[in-house]
């Protein structure tokens, strides 16, 4: 049975760049260590795409739509249905002394934040400075092989899985009238990320469950002995 917009999928998958079959990513940590690309800090864990939603590349949003529970698939996904195409009015020309006003040594592939953007340096040389706020894989034809493991079906079992997205864990979570309750126990570290991956979880609950108007979520703490 195909699926249809609104519908919870639970989905591994794996995407390559299709230039040159450089893994970019993975849900699956056996994958990442064959192709030794391993992301000390990746989760690597299935993904919650919520169908029509927007949480996932159009390309394999549209592969899922004719897909079914057990299914894999290989697709190959052109640029506009992945990260775009390159817009070169988004790769600049900057002088190094820019950069060395505000004590930033910069190098090919440093990463930086340029007028509220993520920018990587492309090149430095001559006094110049390559700057490119693209998404780094902005004209990339992508190759993705994807493999549906589960519908989810319940308001609770959907908030959990959403949950999963953000690497969180809920102890307990219950609806009612419209209102889901979130229990986050001891178990759950409360740090800076924490934070803010609660906020977007919430944010996600709210914009991909219409039957949900509000979200109360409950945190325990204890002293530390």
């Amino acid at each position: 049975m195909a699926f249809k917009d609104g519908d919870f999928v639970r989905i591994d998958y794996t995407a390559w760049r299709g230039a040159d079959s450089k893994l970019v990513y993975t849900t699956m940590r056996k994958v990442a260590e064959d192709s030794k690309e391993v992301d000390k800090d990746a989760a690597y864990a299935p993904q919650t795409v919520v169908i029509g939603k927007g949480n996932v590349i159009k390309g394999i949003e549209e592969a899922l739509k004719g897909m079914s529970v057990s299914e894999s698939k290989r697709v190959e996904i052109e640029p506009e249905a992945a990260f775009g195409a390159k817009n070169q009015e988004l790769v600049k020309v900057m002088p190094l002394s820019d950069f060395r006003k505000r004590d930033i040594d910069p190098y090919p592939g440093m990463q930086l934040d340029l007028d509220g953007a993520t920018a990587t340096i492309k090149s430095v040389n001559s006094g110049r400075v390559i700057v490119d706020a693209n998404h780094p894989l902005a004209g990339e034809k992508l190759v993705c092989e994807i493999k549906v493991l589960e519908q989810v079906s319940g308001d609770d079992a959907k908030i959990k899985a959403l949950a999963g997205n953000f690497r969180l864990a809920p102890d307990s979570v219950s609806v009612a009238d419209g209102t889901a309750k979130v229990l986050f126990g001891l178990a759950v570290e409360k740090n800076a990320a924490y934070l803010v991956r609660k906020s977007d979880f919430v944010d996600a609950v709210l914009r991909y469950m219409e039957s949900i108007k509000r979200v109360d979520v409950e945190e325990q703490y204890e002293r530390k002995r």
